[in-house]
């Protein structure tokens, strides 16, 4: 039976998954994205065990759950399972295996995984360390290992790790190690090749230096070096020829609030509340993309991951993308049908915030518990709020519904501006129960953002929204 093709939409998992400092790689025609584990209910970063995920190269939108590929409790560290898996990476070792690298929340060593294939069942394999024995991270020269990103060449694999956080003197920047063909012995001391906040002055990262995140690529004969900078909502990048020399800051990729993005607003307003990033570039097929994670649940524990299109200059200039509902769809989604609202990309009020801060502002939530397969949905909508959803290609749409619920009296407004002219207002009352809702709206056609602002009393909930064409 032939596989019906899906639109991909932001995020790219179901909205009960939650997989941040996603990494993603191509093999054997799929997409897998390896990350760390968050719980809807979490409240600290990565609570659960290793899963993986992937989707064919040409159906961006067919994610398939593998499993869980390594639980927490494997490592030798934490057969108790009182430490957290924190963000991983994976390699293909010379043998032709995949190699799994990963630190466990309170232990400062660099731990091993392998398996035969992307997304089997990995078993520990034993933790870097020099010559002779001793482990990276254990040695008095060493500072602590943290979020590993892992390159192999040939007989050769780079190994990236640091964390660097302002006011933290001791903390130099991210580090780089050459390990031996059997993927866990040092086979070249350790070297710093970005520098951290406390550390970069002079040196061309100022104001965006490296904090954590390490992870790299190789783009022709260039290294890519994609870290989050000390500001934490966005993921950065430093290119060079060499893989342990020589990197200098290239620009910014993306930002989990949109900030230096000037195209649809002021390049200074934070289009919805960030907090961490982490991420990785891939190619699949002709085209690049970033793959970052954004926040839910009004808390940082809570990371759903998200990817966008690049644009590429011809002299490997990465260009910011703009966060979007149609990250991997290669295009605008369909403009008819209804629309999940947790797919929005912007949520803001008229008091701007870059960060998260829990209630104060609108965030995607769920009902149920973490492991409940419920639909994500908007709650918190007050006055001034604004939800926005990009992009739709749009024809004949002359009338728009919204299903809420809450204790809410007021309007929805409909734009394809956050701040343009409202084209339709759609009325809510107070409920219990989700309603619909229609009004006339007139959508011009086209390619058009959707922007929805919430005016009047209480408190209101979105669970989705629908192009309409009546004509």
């Amino acid at each position: 039976m032939k596989r019906q093709k899906k639109q991909a939409l932001n995020p790219y998992l179901p909205s009960w998954e939650y997989i941040p400092d996603g990494e993603p790689y191509v093999f054997d025609g799929r997409v897998y994205v390896y990350g760390s584990h968050d719980f809807y209910n979490g409240y600290v970063f990565c609570m659960g065990d290793y899963v993986c995920w992937s989707a064919p190269v040409d159906d961006l939108g067919n994610w398939r759950y593998e499993g869980v590929i390594y639980p927490k409790t494997e490592d030798p560290l934490n057969r108790d399972g009182s430490m957290c898996l924190y963000a991983p990476d994976v390699t293909v070792g010379p043998d032709g295996r995949y190699y799994l690298y990963y630190v466990l929340d309170h232990a400062h060593v660099v731990s091993v995984a392998v398996c035969d294939t992307p997304a089997g069942r990995y078993q520990f394999y034993g933790y870097v360390h020099d010559k002779n024995g001793v482990l990276l991270g254990d040695r008095p020269q060493d500072e602590p290992q943290f979020d590993p990103g892992v390159l192999t060449e040939g007989n050769r694999t780079y190994l990236y790790t640091g964390f660097c956080g302002q006011g933290d003197k001791t903390r130099t920047g991210a580090m780089a190690t050459v390990l031996g063909p059997d993927m866990l012995t040092i086979e070249e001391e350790t070297v710093f090749v970005v520098p951290g906040c406390e550390t970069s002055d002079g040196t061309g990262f100022e104001g965006h230096a490296f904090f954590e995140a390490p992870s790299i690529r190789k783009m022709g004969d260039t290294y890519y070096f994609v870290y989050s900078s000390e500001v934490m909502h966005e993921l950065c990048y430093a290119v060079s020829k060499s893989p342990t020399s020589g990197f200098r800051y290239g620009g910014v990729i993306v930002s989990n609030c949109d900030l230096h993005i000037d195209t649809y607003k002021p390049a200074d307003m934070p289009a919805a509340y960030g907090a961490n990033n982490h991420g990785s570039i891939v190619q699949i097929g002709e085209d690049w993309y970033i793959f970052y994670h954004r926040h839910t649940n009004g808390t940082w524990y809570s990371r759903q991951g998200c990817a966008e299109k690049l644009e590429i200059t011809e002299d490997g200039v990465i260009c910011q993308a703009e966060i979007t509902s149609c990250g991997l769809n290669g295009g605008p989604l369909i403009g008819e049908g209804e629309y999940p609202a947790y797919l929005a990309c912007n949520i803001f009020t008229n008091e701007p915030s870059i960060y998260v801060a829990g209630d104060k502002y609108p965030k995607v939530i769920q009902d149920g518990r973490d492991g409940d397969e419920e639909v994500g949905y908007i709650a918190n909508i007050t006055d001034s709020a604004v939800l926005g959803y990009k992009y739709f290609d749009c024809k004949n749409i002359d009338h728009f519904a919204v299903t809420t619920r809450g204790y809410a009296d007021g309007v929805i407004e409909i734009r394809t501006k956050w701040n343009g002219e409202a084209l339709g207002h759609v009325q809510l009352h107070y409920t219990n129960i989700w309603n619909r809702y229609e009004a006339e709206a007139k959508i011009p056609d086209g390619v058009q953002a959707i922007y929805l602002t919430y005016r009047g009393q209480g408190t209101a909930q979105l669970k989705s929204f629908e192009l309409i064409s009546k004509e």
